[in-house]
């Protein structure tokens, strides 16, 4: 389903954060039941971290502040976030070895995502004719596509406002 425009955003400041985030874990909660799944309290945990700046966090970030919190070791941090992963409730940005939460993890998509590279700022698209470009592209060299993340660096309106004050 494509993102109209309008509604694809930064996070800005005077973003809610506690109902963002309270309607994150009800979309997890949803999601872990509708599959049979536990939301344990590591991954719960583990979540809460990565949707807590809305910022892309990295596995030893998490690992950092589980150990800070009194638990976990490395296994368990990567074992919640692939479970994580697996039921879509995050993505991996490859190219900052980084996880960021899903806003859609009750509709299947592609991860797409405009990422500053400034303040590290993101975006999640869903834009359908990127999706049958990428699909039509591999179809026609005769690949068949089963996952794709599109990553594309630039600067975020705030940093982008910034550097033409300086």
């Amino acid at each position: 389903m494509a993102t109209p425009s309008h509604h694809l955003h930064f996070i800005s400041d005077d973003h809610d954060h506690q109902s963002c985030m309270a309607v994150a874990m009800r979309n997890a909660e949803q999601v872990c039941q509708n599959s049979g799944q536990r939301f344990t309290t590591l991954r719960r945990r583990v979540f809460e971290l990565v949707w807590q700046q809305h910022r892309p966090i990295g596995a030893y970030e998490v690992l950092e502040q589980l150990q800070r919190d009194g638990r976990a070791a490395p296994p368990t941090v990567y074992r919640a976030l692939d479970f994580l992963l697996e039921l879509g409730l995050v993505h991996r940005i490859a190219s900052l070895n980084a996880y960021v939460g899903c806003i859609h993890p009750h509709q299947p998509h592609e991860g797409q995502f405009l990422i500053c590279e400034s303040c590290k700022a993101y975006a999640e698209l869903d834009a359908a004719a990127i999706t049958a470009a990428i699909n039509q592209c591999a179809a026609d060299s005769g690949f068949v596509v089963r996952q794709h993340t599109v990553e594309i660096m630039g600067l975020c309106p705030r940093c982008k406002e910034s550097r033409e004050k300086q």
